[in-house]
């Protein structure tokens, strides 16, 4: 299946009658990221904004809740915490065939390569602590008093979380991964204790903040993974940068890092326990497993769309042959970590 057209007539008029002063003539152009949402600049007479919709076809149950990312962006943007200001959410999926939302279009701009070329040491370790001091900040916002409180379910994240990707994977698999089969029996039987309750993003990395041209870190993208959780559930996420291989994308490993002026895995974990108050030291190799399994379901499902032709991105037939990579990754960390 080709990419559906957005009927832009029903859409302009949704947005005159939805968005605050939004006026047009408009122009809408799709951006190449977003792999699982797609992703539209809307260059309006009245400015610029952001569209989310979910992808048009058969999508898997849990998959894809811009509603959700919506409700969450909506709570922490009053209490001045760096996301693009919402303006409405459309629940409707006749409009343009799919429910949407539409935001401001952030300033500044995402650095796909870890590495910061762009800029001097300074700025490259300024740009790590404000991401390390921004998932700090996150985690210490009470849920309750953001009106977030059930916006997730009591209980082990992870364990919840194990069971997701598990299903999610069972639901897109195409192949037998040996190393998959390992994980899912490993991860129940090891759970980890749970300190604290936090909102966790889900996917944070250095590519879905934006920094303006003088490293300033002015908004956090792509929530649509978001819950209530387990705040290491993030930090490790962002901590698999430094483990992962330098190849022009997150990954850290194998660069000069003291040259580069890029923050050390070591720093980067006492910076975050002494701002966030949760403990990390010693115990991120049960993490690592995780996070790979969990990415590692999360290609296998771009995988199955490949297959099914639905698609939304330019590589993702390439991401599709990473399934087995990240799969004997994770189990390399589950084996440090006692399997």
């Amino acid at each position: 299946m080709s990419e559906q057209a957005i009927d832009e007539a029903a859409l302009g008029e949704w947005l005159e009658a939805n968005v605050e002063g939004f006026s047009g003539p408009f122009e809408l152009g799709k951006f190449p990221s977003g792999q699982s949402n797609p992703t539209y600049r809307i260059s309006a007479a009245s400015g610029d904004y952001v569209l989310r919709r979910k992808p048009f076809g058969q999508l898997l149950p849990s998959a894809h809740a811009v509603d959700r990312e919506y409700r969450l962006i909506s709570a922490l943007h009053p209490l001045d915490f760096p996301v693009p200001r919402p303006f409405a959410l459309c629940s409707d999926p006749e409009v343009i065939g799919a429910i949407f939302y539409v935001m401001e279009m952030a300033h500044g701009r995402p650095y796909a390569d870890g590495a910061l070329p762009d800029f001097d040491p300074a700025t490259r370790r300024r740009m790590y602590e404000q991401l390390v001091d921004t998932l700090a900040d996150l985690h210490n916002i009470d849920p309750a008093a953001a009106e977030l409180g059930d916006f997730g379910k009591p209980g082990n994240y992870f364990e919840r979380q194990v069971m997701r990707w598990t299903r999610q994977y069972r639901d897109s698999q195409t192949d037998y991964v040996p190393e998959m089969e390992r994980l899912i029996a490993f991860l129940p039987e090891t759970l980890p204790q749970q300190s604290r309750t936090s909102i966790v993003h889900g996917d944070y990395r250095i590519d879905n903040a934006l920094f303006d041209g003088d490293g300033t870190l002015t908004a956090v993208l792509d929530w649509e993974l978001s819950t209530l959780g387990d705040p290491l559930a993030d930090f490790s996420y962002l901590a698999m940068q430094w483990m992962m291989p330098a190849d022009g994308g997150a990954g850290l490993a194998g660069l000069d890092l003291p040259a580069l002026g890029i923050p050390s895995l070591e720093e980067v974990v006492e910076r975050y326990s002494a701002r966030s108050g949760v403990p990390v030291a010693g115990q991120l190799d049960w993490y690592f497993a995780y996070n790979l399994f969990r990415l590692a379901g999360i290609v296998q499902g771009i995988k199955k769309r490949v297959i099914d032709g639905t698609a939304s991105h330019a590589q993702a037939a390439e991401m599709a042959k990473r399934v087995p990579m990240l799969a004997g990754a994770a189990w390399g960390f589950a084996v440090k970590a006692g399997a």
